[in-house]
């Protein structure tokens, strides 16, 4: 069982790594819920390209006016 170092380090299983695909020098977000449980994510390059390619602006405000807007939240 992996034990966490006193650099709050945690060594992941190889058997885990593989299932994940997860190779030595990759980047991963990690989460933690409501419960405590933790979720290790892998960073995958380009994942979010064309994430906002379909949105438009509303054209209604200025973006003037949408800054300002945001700023005062």
């Amino acid at each position: 069982m992996p034990k966490v170092s006193a650099k709050r380090q945690i060594t992941l299983p190889i058997e885990q790594c593989k299932a994940a695909g997860i190779e030595p020098g990759d980047e991963y977000d990690s989460y933690v819920d409501n419960e405590g449980h933790i979720t290790i994510v892998k960073k995958v390059a380009g994942s979010a390209k064309g994430l906002l390619k379909r949105m438009t602006a509303d054209k209604r405000y200025t973006d003037e006016q949408s800054l300002h807007s945001g700023l005062s939240q």
